[in-house]
């Protein structure tokens, strides 16, 4: 077969050199360029091929790689960023102290075959002239993570919007531990019409039930037991769904989630379409929460 260099792009290292095979990458290429990356996956798709994509802000995990996984194994090409999206911390100390872990993030995608790891500078997200527009998300950015950070959901919308928009990818996957920011991410897709099939991957998590997240690299190995009142409070929660009603079930929880020694921001049961504060059983429910282990905010959820 023949092989042909397909547009370069290096690390440091040299490492990442891209080839073309029969229209799929033979190694892992990385760009950093908007144009270059829609060049690239332009001339993919007049061939009628398909483009998995999954944002992330990078710090990337086992989770992080089972979307990655299932987006090449359904696709012809993976696209991958990593940007860390100044436009949705709310807390400037937060943002400084993100993981920034390219090196190793590279590393954890190097057997991905066909797949592009686009790494933009903050102006090719955020270029002086945009096409973006905001939209009122309604109650979904009034509740839980919108109502205790304040404008973090707009600065979500903007940032995948315009993701979508360079990367047009056929599908999208993103992880249901944010439960809050797939609805709406959901409801934007379909706002701005963007014929995207949004893609919900199942929590992954840790032998001991943590879910898997970034932010648990700034964790202690205590302050990873500590968390575990999280999963234990979910579990709790699910156990005792048919005896209590939703009201009741949260007041139980909520004496449960207090022999941990983690400090709470919010446990609310609400349905899973509404967001709203469940009130029966019957529709879907799904269990959130968010709690400080330390000076790390940590989020999980479980559908009920």
């Amino acid at each position: 077969m023949q092989k042909y260099n397909f547009y370069s792009t290096y690390t440091k290292s040299n490492s990442f050199v891209p080839y073309y095979y029969a229209n799929r990458m033979s190694t892992l290429q990385l760009i950093h360029k908007k144009d270059e990356l829609k060049s690239i996956l332009s001339a993919l798709k007049s061939k009628g091929k398909t483009i998995g994509f999954v944002p992330t802000m990078g710090a990337l995990h086992k989770g992080h790689k089972a979307l990655v996984d299932k987006a090449s194994s359904e696709n012809d090409l993976v696209v991958v960023s990593i940007f860390v999206n100044p436009t949705q911390f709310n807390n400037k100390e937060d943002l400084a102290l993100y993981p920034r872990t390219l090196d190793a993030d590279l590393a954890l995608l190097q057997t991905i075959e066909n797949g592009i790891v686009f790494v933009p500078n903050v102006q090719d997200i955020y270029p002086e002239k945009t096409s973006f527009k905001p939209f009122d998300l309604g109650i979904l950015d009034k509740v839980m993570e919108g109502k205790h950070r304040p404008g973090h959901f707009d600065g979500v919308v903007h940032v995948v919007h315009n993701l979508f928009e360079i990367v047009e990818p056929t599908k999208a996957y993103f992880g249901q531990k944010d439960f809050q920011q797939l609805a709406v991410i959901r409801k934007m897709n379909a706002h701005y019409e963007f014929p995207i099939e949004i893609i919900a991957c199942e929590t992954l998590r840790e032998a001991s039930g943590l879910a898997m997240s970034s932010r648990n690299m700034r964790l202690s190995e205590q302050e990873k037991k500590d968390a575990l009142i999280i999963w234990d409070t979910l579990q709790f929660v699910k156990k005792n769904k048919a005896i209590y009603s939703p009201q009741d079930l949260v007041r139980k929880a909520l004496s449960y989630f207090e022999t941990g020694k983690l400090v709470l921001e919010y446990l609310e049961i609400v349905d899973v379409e509404s967001l709203q504060n469940s009130e029966d059983w019957n529709s879907q429910s799904v269990c959130c929460i968010a709690a400080y282990c330390g000076k790390v905010r940590l989020i999980d959820n479980l559908l009920l």
